[in-house]
Parts: structure tokens; sequence; C-alpha cells
């Protein structure tokens, strides 16, 4: 989900049907889209989730990038690193305003050299913390199979197998995220009430040292796949080349890189340091109020409450997880690699850390309305979704709202030529909006905001990365889908004309 874990944040479309693996999110039955955040972070849950880039197949493994996607991509490769250190700087020399040390510079108060002198270097302390955090979560991955799945109905867990790769390839995952996270958060809180091993503040002590370390975990795993994928890749007939060495990086060359036969890049980094790291995280944050303070807000508790439940509902889906975008379309590249590790939890969190230097408590109408507005949102994220892959899965043959859900058929051409049918759902709450699942995203992720009330910027920083990125998706993905369907594709808006606001958009 960062600059795609979404930088992982997007919640995307679930497939109606897996006929094929595609990258609209038209709502048919042959599309297959992202449903976490985390997993468009930064190409935009993501993701991971910064923006998705065009490029033109000349033959099965070599492609052509356009020259405004290149552009793009040597920006966020020399610019995000510093987007993310200004945002955490701002909180930890100016009470998170994101003006006043611009001013100060443009005043001749203070000078770039100066701000980033004053901010707290790389440290071994910080190096051992997260080279302890990123080991554990290894071994909770490779070394112990799931059991939750075992116990707790409705879960999937355990071995499963995921879409099949362009190469044919269908990939074994072990899916145990959700015990993961059981495990790390019963060790969190043991520690805190019992053991002492360590301060709940620690990550917030160290925040910007840990900055540096996610960082050269980014790059390094980067290089890594990078390199890998010219020398010794997993399935060399899932690479992707373009011939230009910026693109390769950033988008990644591997589909699905491996080490073993169960260590697959994707699926760990996608959730693993990142997200299961985020409730910590908020976490760490809350404990550094109640440290500070003497208590912890109700608009900190909202955070930690509302966020969770994301986080939760993330790793509860995991193995549906393996059939989004993130795993059935993308390369692991900078873009999943560097943005799980850094852009997903530096700035999915921001709220927590604005509230560190600005507690702000709520009065009791505003946190019910804004706790109703952040479950609401998830309310219409997560059964939107459920709605679509319930159509997906049966084919059409159940019921959405009561009643059998009502379609167009439609019919499209492949690149071999030939004719596929398609089916686009109009009941439910995609009869709505025709993509209302991002509506519920938006929604929730407004909530998160309206935790810190009205004084600075920086906490909206997500609403407003998320609209940015969800509106674009929308029209990105219908255009692909007007492309595909043409006249099917006019019926279908003629049913469903808003896109995430019913009357208005």
């Amino acid at each position: 989900m960062i600059l795609g874990n979404t930088y992982l944040k997007s919640s995307g479309e679930a497939a109606q049907h897996s006929e094929t693996i595609t990258t609209g999110g038209c709502g048919s039955v042959d599309e297959v889209n992202s449903d976490s955040k985390a997993a468009e972070s930064i190409a935009g849950g993501g993701g991971s989730r910064i923006w998705k880039f065009q490029y033109t197949a000349t033959n099965s493994n070599a492609w052509e990038v356009d020259s405004f996607s290149l552009v793009s991509i040597l920006l966020l490769l020399c610019f995000a690193p510093f987007l993310v250190f200004y945002f955490v700087m701002t909180c930890d020399q100016y009470q998170c305003s994101l003006m006043d040390p611009l001013m100060e510079v443009y005043t001749g108060k203070t000078t770039p050299l100066d701000i980033w002198n004053q901010a707290a270097s790389f440290s071994w302390t910080a190096a051992k913390i997260y080279a302890i955090w990123v080991s554990f979560q290894v071994v909770l991955y490779m070394c112990l199979p799931d059991l939750c799945h075992y116990f707790l109905p409705g879960y999937v867990g355990g071995a499963q197998e995921g879409a099949r790769t362009p190469a044919g390839i269908i990939n074994k995952y072990e899916v145990n995220g959700l015990q993961s996270w059981l495990i790390t958060h019963v060790i969190w809180f043991a520690n805190a009430y019992y053991f002492k091993w360590f301060s709940p503040t620690i990550i917030f002590d160290h925040w910007i040292p840990l900055l540096w370390c996610t960082n050269i975990l980014g790059y390094a795993v980067s290089v890594f796949a990078f390199v890998k994928g010219y020398l010794f890749p997993t399935n060399a007939k899932d690479c992707k080349f373009t011939g230009n060495i910026f693109y390769d990086f950033m988008m990644g060359i591997e589909f699905n890189p491996r080490i073993g036969k169960w260590f697959d890049f994707k699926l760990f980094f996608n959730g693993r340091p990142g997200i299961i790291a985020w409730t910590l995280i908020n976490l760490s944050y809350a404990a550094k109020q109640q440290e500070l303070y003497g208590y912890v807000t109700n608009s900190m508790i909202l955070v930690n409450v509302l966020q969770g439940i994301y986080v939760v509902d993330f790793f509860w889906n995991e193995a549906w997880y393996l059939k989004t975008i993130d795993i059935c379309h993308d390369h692991f590249g900078w873009y999943l690699g560097w943005g799980d590790c850094v852009w997903l939890p530096f700035l999915y969190t921001l709220q927590g850390l604005y509230l560190v230097y600005n507690p702000v408590q709520l009065s009791t109408a505003n946190a019910i309305g804004v706790l109703l507005l952040g479950l609401a949102g998830y309310y219409i994220f997560r059964m939107t979704n459920h709605q679509k892959d319930l159509f997906r899965r049966t084919d059409g043959n159940c019921k959405i709202w009561g009643r059998k859900p009502a379609y167009i058929e439609c019919s499209y051409s492949s690149g071999d030529g030939a004719k596929h049918k398609s089916k686009l759902m109009i009941s439910g709450f995609w009869g709505v909006a025709r993509h209302f699942n991002y509506t519920g995203d938006l929604m929730g992720s407004l909530s998160y905001c309206l935790t810190c009330g009205f004084n600075h910027l920086l906490p909206y920083f997500y609403i407003i990365y998320m609209t940015v990125l969800l509106v674009h998706r929308c029209i990105r993905d219908e255009h692909r889908c007007s492309s595909k369907y043409g006249k099917d594709w006019k019926r279908y808006t003629d049913a469903v004309p808003c896109r995430l606001i019913p009357g208005i958009f």
C-alpha cells in the first residue's frame, strides 16, 4: 500500500468474478483491485499507494515508459524521503506547523541546514530496536504456521494459493498475519503492564532516528530486489524490463520475488513491518501523551480505535488480499519496498503524532460524531467490498439487500482477439455509486483527521492525499473501463450515474 500499499493506502474494489486479473476498477466480474490502504500508500494502498505510471508493451518482457511517468518517478525518488522528513521534523521542532519553518527560512531567521542539524540523527540504539523488530516479524512470518483459522470462525488462514501470475504460476502463501499481529500486541501489553523490559514510549522517543533506519531498510530491499531481478529472479518469465533503470528500480522488475519457498517479499513488506507497527506506533503515542500530561485524550483514544479497526480488518482479510491488485498486478520495487517501510508508518500515523504535541480533548458530542463517522465509513467500505466479492464468488447467484442483484451484461475482446462476457453489478452499494467503497474509505480517513481539531493543516494531509489519490484512481479506472466495454460502459454509467457521492460526483 505507498507510493503504492497504497505507501499502502487505498481501499480498492474487490473482484466480482475472477476470470482474469486486470487493473481496472469498473466493478465487473473480472476486475481485481486493491482493498488495502497500506497497499496503496505510495503508488496509490497499498497500498502499498503514490501514483501508478503508464507504460506500453513492445514484447513479452520489454516495455516503453512515457516521459511524464519518467519525470514523476525521478521527482518521487528525489523528494519523497525529504517530504516524510519534513512532516516529522515540523512536529519535532515547530509543534506540527507546516508553515512556520518555511516562513523562518524565508525571513532569514533560520536556514535549511540549521533545521537539518537540529533534527535527531541516526543512532545505533534505534538501529538495534529496528533490527530486532524486523527480525521478530520475519520469525513470526516464517516459523509459526497459522493456528488462528482453527478456532476463529470465518477466518481464513494457513497455506493459501494466490492468483495465477502472467507466467501461469500459482504461488502459495502462509497467511498468518493476524496471528503475528496478536502475538506482537500481547507481548507489547505484557511488557507495558508486567515485564517492563522497555518503555511503552520507546517508538516515539526514537522516532526520527528510526526514520533513518527505515530508509536504510527500504532502500536496501529495493536495491536487492532490483539486482535480484536482473541476476537471479525467482521466475524470469514474470519479470518486466523497460530498459529505463529509474523506472525498473521504482516500479519493480520481479512480479513475486522470493527467497526459498515461502518468504515472499510482497506479502511480507506489504503487511508486516509497517501495518503491524501502525497500531504499536499509535499506542506509543498514547503512552507518551500519558507521560507528558498525565492523561490520554479522547481524541487519541479515537485514533487508536478507528485505525486499529482498519488494521485488524486488513489482517482478518489477508487471504482475500492475495487476490488484489497489490499481489496480482504490481511488481516489487522501490515504491512498494520503500513505501511500506517508510511512507506508511510515518505518514499514516500523523494524527497520533500531532496529538502528542497538541493534545485535543473533544466534547462528548464531537467525539461521538467522529466515532460514528469512522464506524459508518468502515461499514460502507467493508460491506461494499463484501457485496462485490459475494457477487464474484457466486457469479451473481446470491442476494444483495434481500434480493437477487441486478447487473449489466457486457462483452469485451482480449488482446488475442477472443470475446469474453462480464457483468457489472448495479445493486446494493454498487447501485448507489460506482466506487462507493472509496466513499467509505474517505469517510474513515476524514474521521482520523477530525480527531485533531482545526488548528493545523498537518493532520489533514491524510484526507487530502487520499482524496486526490482516489479521485485520480476513479478517473483512471473509468477511462480504462470505457475503453474496454465501449457502449456497455455507457449503459452502466447511465444506470449508476455517480462516481463517489450520490447526486454530487
